[in-house]
């Protein structure tokens, strides 16, 4: 008997495809998070001289001038021009919208605490996918979702309630959209290339940050840089805009097609791991409480692993 294709996964076959599957898809997702990583120290060297919607915008910008000329070679002239382009303007505002909350809460906060933070993606992922149909909920797998939001509230309590408030909503509220538009992307545009994928939901991203950009400008608020654009400024907008963003949303957009995003969102929350590394080695002080809370984020990324096929629709 047929199997209809998957909304989020495309067709699945058997307990050895999707056994297959998993081991590329989860070294996708690893790759996705290490890149990811580099994009918070990354920030906060730019934060300190840029407001977050003037690094929203060039962000955006500079990945899209990038990734769509490289998506024209892979998809050629006319799939580009027959894309869902309207469709793609509301993942991409969604999108958006996630990646300007995640500026705003490391600026409220620090590139460790937004990490941790984020270890919610799971559960917002998971309720997606049940929400869809594309998941049963195994013991194993709520277990794991339950251990993970431990873990987080272990790691963020290093933080005096002070240094939270907003900037804890506004990470929240980012994982959320960020988990829906990945999955939207991942399902919505079957006829593209993972490239394309990506770079269509930032060119929809692009347009939500210009018009961020102008309301605040409207409104009286800082909109630019207040230094001047150095040599350095310009690496670490490479790394923030092209490693931690773009190759970062390929990698994860592919492996949502393996995996689905309620698995792939579970190596979310090693991102702290990198993330604390990177810190230290910029001189950055080790912090047990938070070593605690990700290592307990990382006993439930290895429990909440299916062992069986994923469920098709």
């Amino acid at each position: 008997m047929a199997m209809s294709p998957n909304p989020v996964r495309g067709n699945t076959i058997s307990v050895s495809a999707g056994q297959n599957s998993a081991l590329p898809g989860n070294g996708l997702a690893v790759a996705s998070m290490l890149t990811w990583a580099a994009g918070f120290p990354a920030a906060e060297v730019l934060l300190q001289t840029w407001p977050p919607v003037a690094l929203f915008v060039a962000r955006l910008a500079l990945a899209v001038a990038v990734m769509v000329p490289i998506w024209f070679l892979i998809d050629g002239r006319q799939r580009v021009l027959r894309a869902r382009w309207r469709h793609a303007l509301l993942v991409g505002g969604v999108l958006g919208a996630g990646m300007f909350l995640i500026i705003l809460a490391q600026k409220l906060t620090d590139p460790v605490t937004v990490a941790i933070i984020a270890s919610c993606a799971p559960l917002f992922a998971t309720l997606i996918e049940l929400a869809t149909g594309t998941r049963r909920l195994r013991w194993n797998f709520a277990v794991g979702v339950l251990v993970s939001i431990i873990g987080g509230l272990i790691a963020t309590s290093a933080v005096a309630p002070a240094q939270l408030g907003l900037g804890a909503v506004c990470a929240i509220v980012s994982t959320g959209l960020f988990c829906w538009a990945s999955m939207a992307t991942a399902r919505d545009f079957p006829e593209l290339s993972q490239t394309g994928r990506s770079t269509i939901t930032f060119a929809g991203g692009l347009v939500m940050a210009l018009v961020l950009f102008g309301v605040a400008a409207q409104m009286g608020m800082d909109v630019m840089p207040t230094a001047a654009f150095d040599a350095q400024q310009a690496g670490m907008l490479v790394i923030y805009a092209l490693i931690a963003m773009g190759l970062s949303q390929v990698f994860f957009i592919a492996s949502v097609g393996k995996l689905g995003v309620a698995l792939a969102s579970f190596h979310i929350n090693i991102a702290p791991f990198y993330v604390m590394l990177i810190m230290l080695v910029l001189g950055d002080e080790w912090n047990w409480t938070r070593a605690l809370g990700a290592a307990i984020v990382a006993v439930a990324v290895v429990l909440a692993q299916d062992r069986r096929s994923p469920k098709a629709a």
